[in-house]
C-alpha cells in the first residue's frame, strides 16, 4: 500500500480548520490503523469503513467530502489490486 499517499491525503484533511472534530477524530483513527499490525486487507477494509460513514455526515464541505472520497477510491483500487496479486 502506497501509505504515504494515504497518510498525506489524510493529514491534509485533518489540518483543514473547517473539518468538524468528529470527522477529524475518525480521521485520527483511520491513521492509527495504518500502524496497526492488522493485515492489509483489514487495514484497508476498516478504514473505508471509517471513511464511508464520516463522508456521509451532513456538516462536511463538500470539499472535504470529495478529498475522502478520493482515499476511500485509492484504497479500493489498492484492494483491487492486492486480490488481483494472489
Amino acid at each position: 500500500m502506497e501509505r504515504g499517499v494515504v497518510t498525506e491525503l489524510l493529514r491534509d484533511i485533518l489540518e483543514d480548520h473547517g473539518v468538524p472534530r468528529n470527522i477529524k477524530s475518525s480521521i485520527e483513527e483511520t491513521l492509527k490503523i495504518l500502524d496497526s499490525p492488522a493485515t492489509y486487507q483489514e487495514k484497508i477494509a476498516t478504514i473505508v469503513g471509517i471513511l464511508d460513514e464520516a463522508s456521509g455526515n451532513p456538516n462536511i464541505s463538500p470539499y472535504t467530502r470529495t478529498n475522502i472520497w478520493n482515499v476511500v477510491s485509492f484504497l479500493e483500487g489498492e484492494k483491487s489490486l492486492a486480490i488481483g496479486n494472489r
